[in-house]
């Protein structure tokens, strides 16, 4: 079976040869856990773990490495620890907020069916590889210190290319003047160019900070871009098989990706093949706060915002995988109310088979740069011909399972447990205490127990993972 996928970069579909067959890699940007991930973060998520489960099925299990960061350091982090917890110090607020936040987030994952990367690395845990890489680049003059920070220049990576380096701008095909004209850069008066960026900064009073690279003499952290460039290394080198995210990545955070990696390391590509996944609409309109149709991947597993009901993970994944990856998708509550019908249909009709082989047709539709509409319409071919073995094995190819009854998991003592808790929010709640009542509802989300306000006022749970 010949692998195709669609490259960014060469805007081809391009036959998949990996570097080594005995160890595919490939990294994608993960979350900054500040609060619940929105519906539009888990079409990555569900993108690229349909193509961990094919690379693996095509390569094997054990010789496939996956990774996905989290990134722990932000501004916006800073923002709502120091928000939620302001009676303790910024670096424990943080961790505080980090630990309950990538919780949520690993328990939403979890129900929408992906499969835990192969590595899941921290940004704040790679501080010593992104000041090598820092080190690195001052050395080679692709990278200057002023006024306690470090930036990057990109004119000057372009003035040393020749033929070992990559132009910058390439992924993105716009020349500097084209994304200095469409992009939203920060002026600053240590700047020598306005397309400079930040690789190390200075820490703020009261922000988390460490040691600086650069001879640097205060304390600092960490540029966004220099993060991933930082991880991907530790964990699959200097060179790579896939690099995938939003296609919102692709500039700048992907072309500053492959600016620092491939001038640290002197090579002409970062990852071989760049993969970027469409925009997300709700209902024809771009997702916001302001327009009201900002919904999170918890709300809709556990709460009646979206359609007067919430949905189970197996109806999220199919409907996510309904439209082309490079495509925008328009997330809409008839498509969610079908998704539902089929995924039902689907799961009753293949619950007392075992999985047979997945069939040529529907794994060449796969095969085809994760064509999963062509896929789709292969297993209701399949469910129409009675080919119950052959549809299970299809579905666990693209992760899309049963809904099982997790709650019946539950010990009496771990019910007992969540009813206790549940007594005590529902007290906070009485007297206003919105922070404590919204603590303990994190509390047991970590647990795997979901909440539901019901509009008579009172409070009903399930477990959900």
């Amino acid at each position: 079976m010949t692998l195709k996928l669609y490259d960014t970069l060469t805007r081809k579909k391009r036959e998949f040869t990996p570097i080594d067959a005995d160890n595919v890699r490939l990294y994608v940007c993960g979350p900054t856990v500040y609060d619940f991930a929105h519906i539009g973060n888990a079409r990555p998520i569900i993108v690229f773990d349909v193509l961990f489960r094919l690379l693996r099925h095509l390569y094997g299990e054990a010789h496939v490495t996956y990774v996905r960061n989290i990134t722990d350091v932000d501004d916006k982090i800073n923002d709502r620890a120091a928000r939620d917890y302001p009676d303790l110090k910024l670096n424990e607020a943080i961790r505080r907020v980090t630990e309950t936040t990538g919780k949520q987030f690993h328990a939403d994952v979890l129900a929408l069916g992906a499969l835990p990367p192969t590595v899941e690395p921290r940004a704040t845990e790679h501080l010593a590889e992104m000041r090598d890489i820092i080190e690195r680049l001052v050395r080679g003059g692709f990278a200057y210190v002023a006024q306690e920070h470090v930036l990057f220049s990109p004119t000057a990576m372009d003035a040393a290319r020749s033929n070992r380096l990559p132009r910058y701008g390439a992924l993105a095909n716009r020349s500097l003047d084209e994304m200095l004209a469409g992009a939203r850069v920060d002026v600053a008066p240590y700047k020598r160019d306005p397309m400079d960026f930040v690789l190390w900064k200075p820490s703020k009073s009261g922000e988390p900070g460490w040691p600086s690279p650069a001879g640097i003499a205060t304390l600092g952290r960490p540029g966004w871009h220099i993060e991933c460039s930082a991880m991907s290394w530790k964990h699959l080198g200097e060179v790579f098989d896939i690099h995938g995210g939003g296609v919102d990545l692709v500039f700048p955070h992907h072309e500053n990706e492959i600016a620092q990696s491939c001038s640290a390391f002197g090579h002409r590509q970062m990852a071989n093949y760049w993969m970027h996944n469409g925009f997300l609409q709700v209902e024809a309109q771009k997702m916001s706060k302001s327009l009201g149709n900002f919904v999170t991947i918890n709300e809709l597993l556990t709460t009646d915002i979206f359609g007067g009901r919430s949905w189970p993970g197996a109806t999220l994944r199919y409907a996510m995988l309904g439209a082309h990856y490079r495509q925008p998708i328009d997330w809409t509550l008839s498509g969610l109310r079908e998704a539902h019908r089929v995924t039902q249909d689907w799961s009753a009709f293949v619950a007392k088979v075992q999985p047979g082989e997945v069939p040529a047709p529907a794994l060449a539709a796969l095969a085809d740069d994760l064509n999963t509409p062509m896929m789709i319409a292969e297993l209701h071919a399949l469910r129409k011909a009675g080919r119950a073995s052959e549809l299970k094995a299809a579905l666990g190819l693209l992760g899309i399972g049963p809904v099982a009854d997790e709650t019946a998991k539950l010990s009496e003592p771990q019910k007992l447990e969540v009813e206790a808790r549940l007594t005590a929010r529902n007290a906070a709640r009485a007297r206003k205490d919105w922070r404590e009542s919204d603590r303990i509802r994190d509390e047991l989300l970590a647990m795997g127990i979901a909440l539901k306000d019901n509009r008579d006022g009172t409070t009903s749970w399930e477990a959900k993972r």
